[in-house]
């Protein structure tokens, strides 16, 4: 009796001390402050009709990527994943490519026509229409030479159909050096085709 009595009187202290002293739970769940935003990886960066999301914002570019200088272009240099011409298809051949398909994963060869001047962060390659593929840069874990302009190279990835806001498009056409009147003129979005490059290599 005693022994019972004596278990009972010590369970008693034991719930008595857990309830004035209670531990810290372990890994404890933070909330979510105002403003914030949860963050999903980067996904973003794969575009529709590849099995994932939208290509990420321009606000994203600005935080991520590193903003050192790039060094000039130079034949044989690789941006990004190593990549060879073997196999690259001329940007005449992307419509069959595409086909009426959203998305396509392709390789191709072209010659810059326009880069980004704030830090190289994307760049053009004329379409066999006469139009402009922007060339973005997966998770923009990479940049390419702003001198890059009139360089052929080759680019593999991801080709896709998408519609540009004219918000972006502006910032595009300031990030290109494009006079306050060249911006202002652009007033609506706009259906173009974009690549999300992989890799991108200098030819000549």
């Amino acid at each position: 009796m005693k022994f019972l009595l004596s278990f009972v009187v010590v369970l008693i202290l034991i719930l008595a001390y857990f309830r004035l002293f209670p531990s810290a739970p372990i890994n404890p769940v933070l909330p979510i402050e105002q403003g914030q935003q949860e963050v999903n990886g980067h996904n973003a960066d794969v575009p529709k009709g590849a099995g994932a999301m939208a290509p990420a914002t321009e606000g994203e570019e600005a935080e991520e990527g590193s903003a050192a200088a790039v060094a000039p272009a130079t034949p044989g240099q690789t941006y990004g994943t190593a990549i060879m011409q073997a196999g690259a298809l001329p940007m005449s051949a992307l419509p069959v490519a595409l086909g009426k398909q959203d998305s396509a994963q392709v390789k191709l060869v072209g010659k810059a026509s326009a880069v980004c001047q704030a830090k190289g962060c994307w760049m053009t390659l004329p379409t066999a229409d006469g139009k402009e593929m922007r060339v973005r840069f997966r998770d923009y874990a990479f940049f390419v030479p702003k001198d890059l302009s009139g360089h052929e190279v080759v680019v593999s990835g991801w080709a896709y159909r998408s519609t540009v806001p004219k918000a972006e498009l502006q910032h595009y056409a300031k990030d290109g050096g494009k006079t306050d009147q060249e911006i202002a003129a652009i007033t609506q979005d706009e259906q173009q085709l974009t690549f999300m490059a992989d890799g991108v290599r200098v030819l000549n």
